[in-house]
């Protein structure tokens, strides 16, 4: 009987385990907050792999790295103190946005905006 309730104990703990265990996403337990602000080697290579998939001449590379550079310049500092305001950061964006969008072609803003939203995909996936 002694067995029985030991077997049934250790029953019930790994269900709780579990279920505790998926509720929170697995080991990491999700995701908590915003992605880690890339560093500058991340970015030069986020700018490479944008220039060649939107075909920017040099010019437009350079620009839009010092874009991105200070883009997220900005967002570490908002997000530094705490958890910023969803509306600022989503302005915040937006303003990245138009002006990465005031250095490209209208061919490249097309381009650009089904990059974004290929990557947006990638980041879902994860």
């Amino acid at each position: 009987m002694k067995k029985i309730t030991n077997i049934t104990l250790v029953l019930c703990a790994m269900l709780i385990s579990g279920t505790t265990f998926a509720q929170r996403g697995g080991q990491g337990g999700g995701q908590q907050g915003p992605p880690p602000i890339p560093s500058s080697k991340e970015i030069k290579a986020m700018v490479s792999d944008l220039a060649e998939e939107i075909s920017l001449n040099e010019d437009q590379e350079t620009e839009i790295l010092a874009l991105y550079t200070a883009h997220f310049k900005e967002v570490k500092k908002k997000t530094s103190s705490g958890r910023p305001d969803r509306d600022e950061m989503e302005a915040l964006k937006n303003d990245f946005e138009e002006e990465v969008n005031a250095v490209l072609t209208d061919e490249q803003q097309k381009l650009f905006k089904a990059y974004q939203k290929k990557n947006s995909q990638k980041k879902g996936k994860r």
